[in-house]
């Protein structure tokens, strides 16, 4: 019978959706990951991964699903023994995890990990995680709205910004985050200052 490890670990305060467990690989007890960045530096840089059931869906209810038979609940933390980038994928394993069977039965689950484990941004390089709530001005001290929301062009990133107040499906703000729109990025005022017109 697979069992999991203790499951008397606090949740941290910081915790951030980093990736989706998608499926076994191999017999060994590995799993497939989806990270939710091109560059997953936040699955690399904890051995602690935090796990929460995967999301109810129209066509999914949000049900509790028993176990396969011999493996235990889901547990609320992995720790990693092992994580490398395959492909568009990374693959791990955890203590845990022994075998294909309890690898199986994380198919769908949502990693977290900790934002005070994630390696330091370089100058100029921020988080997803940590634009997302900031005030956005203008250089004439407009306010334009809160950052919602990023979108990965490739080439580069857009902030989806909402007025203050606004409705979920109301008009957003696009503004690209490059150097010749974003003048500053204040994390400590929670501001983010932009050379950008109310009427763009």
């Amino acid at each position: 019978m697979s069992t999991w490890g203790s499951d008397d670990v606090a949740w941290p305060d910081d915790a951030v959706e980093v990736g989706r467990i998608l499926d076994a690989w191999g017999i060994k007890g590995e799993f497939k990951v989806q990270p939710f960045s091109a560059d997953p530096k936040a699955l690399f840089s904890s051995r602690r991964w935090f796990l929460k059931p995967a999301e109810a869906t129209a066509q999914r209810p949000a049900v509790p699903v028993p176990p396969k038979a011999g493996v235990a609940p889901l547990p609320t933390l992995l720790k990693i023994t092992v994580a490398r980038q395959h492909g568009d994928v990374v693959v791990a394993r955890a203590q845990d995890v022994p075998d294909r069977n309890a690898a199986e039965a994380l198919k769908g689950v949502r990693v977290f990990v900790a934002r005070s484990s994630f390696p330091t941004a370089g100058k100029d390089e921020f988080y997803w995680v940590d634009l997302i709530g900031l005030n956005v001005v203008n250089r004439e001290g407009a306010d334009l709205g809160a950052v919602v929301d990023l979108i990965d062009t490739g080439p580069h990133c857009v902030l989806r910004i909402r007025p203050a107040g606004a409705a979920a499906d109301a008009d957003e703000r696009l503004i690209p985050f490059v150097a010749a729109y974003v003048d500053d990025v204040d994390q400590v005022n929670k501001r983010i200052l932009v050379d950008w017109g109310l009427d763009y």
